[in-house]
């Protein structure tokens, strides 16, 4: 499998283009802030044909960029229901007007949005991606995990993160739910799964599990099936 990524913007945030081989079909997942020549660099240099957008959540910093995406590669963009809304009211997710945000900033929808549900599996660009509903930092924040060889792989979002997890305080944001969102959706996982953060460097399971403050007092709570 291939992955690359790189931080997008003022927001660092990870933009990530993952297909099972270079020359191959990919997805694109949380194009954010001035994602769009990365993106397209990526593209050009692997050979790859981009299929859909994946969002693990609706704040602006990770769908900055979506709409420009899909636009010029005619693809949908996958988002869960309950941040959708995001994507056509940015400011929504900061507790501001629009005029306040980045100077009157608007965006719009893609042509194509498709709405993610919890433990649905995503086919696409021969990938198969399992989506676990993941509230806490915004209602309707996901992860999506694939196999990689003998181990799996989790875009978390900003659910999860080296060391943290995300913030709590924007409208929308519960932290008991993102602490039973981390005991029902990262705990179980084994060890060696390797997380993919929507910020910061790469981590792990088991590394989280006992050096992440907020994760060493959850015990595992019984999630949706682990797929692999």
């Amino acid at each position: 499998m291939l992955v690359a990524g790189f931080p997008a913007g003022s927001f660092a945030t990870n933009c990530y283009v993952v297909a099972p081989a270079a020359g191959e079909e990919c997805v694109v997942i949380d194009p954010g802030q001035d994602a769009t020549d990365g993106v397209e660099e990526i593209l050009r240099e692997h050979r790859l044909k981009p299929v859909a957008v994946i969002l693990t959540h609706g704040h602006l910093d990770h769908v900055w960029s979506v709409a420009p995406v899909c636009g010029a590669r005619d693809v949908p963009a996958f988002i869960h229901p309950d941040d959708r809304d995001l994507l056509s009211d940015p400011a929504k997710g900061f507790g501001v007007t629009s005029a306040q945000l980045f100077g009157g900033l608007t965006l719009s929808e893609p042509d194509d949005v498709r709405e993610l549900s919890d433990g649905a599996v995503l086919e696409l660009a021969g990938l198969e991606l399992t989506v676990d509903h993941a509230p806490g930092h915004t209602p309707g924040s996901v992860t999506f995990r694939t196999p990689f060889e003998d181990v799996q792989v989790m875009f978390s979002g900003d659910l999860l993160f080296a060391g943290s997890i995300g913030r709590t305080d924007l409208p929308g944001g519960d932290h008991q739910a993102i602490l039973r969102s981390l005991a029902r959706v990262c705990l179980p996982l084994p060890d060696e799964t390797v997380v993919l953060p929507g910020h910061g460097p790469q981590t792990t399971i088991g590394r989280e599990r006992v050096s992440n403050p907020y994760m060493s007092d959850l015990a595992p709570s019984e999630g949706p099936g682990r797929g692999f």
